[in-house]
């Protein structure tokens, strides 16, 4: 059997499994909030991640399930990418593709926070005009600092001004984000919960 060949088969295999899995009233439920992907099976995250541990994390396999229209094979892509393949250039590129929060939240958590590089893009994406990479960015830092990743003055400093301007809009899907990971912010240490309530009283 071809790469190719095994590759299709797998491809077939996981939307068999999901099509065998589907919940219909969560997939009419996802349409009718906006979804507009060509397919969605309505497959819970935890379902999703128990057949990720089951199925080969591959470059090959995540590649070609990132470029489904289908929701759960995009979810599914970032739970199998393998993290040493996922370079800072290749996230950029799939930020650049991604089409709903849920992607964004799927992807950061179970690859982009793992990833060596993920503090120098997550400052880089906050700052972005892009409101993608801004939410992709705030969550990700989200995920560091809860980690226990302490930012040094200068990146502190450009979170907390990034976030302020963010949290002009806390009602947005970035705002939320940036409201969260403050919370994160704050519980790494007194310096860090003086600088965000510093920030919190310039608001008001």
């Amino acid at each position: 059997m071809t790469q190719d060949t095994e590759l299709a088969e797998q491809l077939r295999h996981i939307k068999r499994s999901l099509r065998g899995v589907m919940n219909g009233p969560v997939s009419a439920s996802m349409r009718d909030k906006g979804l507009a992907y060509k397919v969605i099976f309505g497959v819970e995250l935890p379902r999703l991640q128990q057949m990720a541990a089951d199925l080969p994390h591959t470059y090959e396999l995540a590649a070609a399930l990132w470029k489904e229209n289908i929701r759960e094979c995009r979810l599914l892509a970032g739970m199998l990418m393998p993290t040493e393949r996922m370079d800072a250039d290749l996230a950029t590129l799939w930020v650049e593709q991604m089409q709903y929060a849920e992607e964004a939240e799927c992807t950061v958590l179970h690859l982009f926070s793992h990833e060596v590089w993920a503090s120098v893009k997550a400052y880089e994406w906050i700052a972005s005009d892009n409101e993608m990479f801004q939410l992709c960015g705030y969550l990700l830092l989200s995920r560091l600092f809860m980690q226990g990743s302490v930012p040094n003055n200068r990146d502190a400093q450009e979170f907390i001004d990034q976030a302020a301007t963010a949290m002009h809009q806390p009602q947005s899907m970035v705002g939320r984000a940036a409201g969260k990971a403050l919370v994160k912010f704050m519980n790494l240490g007194q310096t860090q919960e003086h600088m965000a309530e510093q920030m919190l009283q310039a608001l008001k």
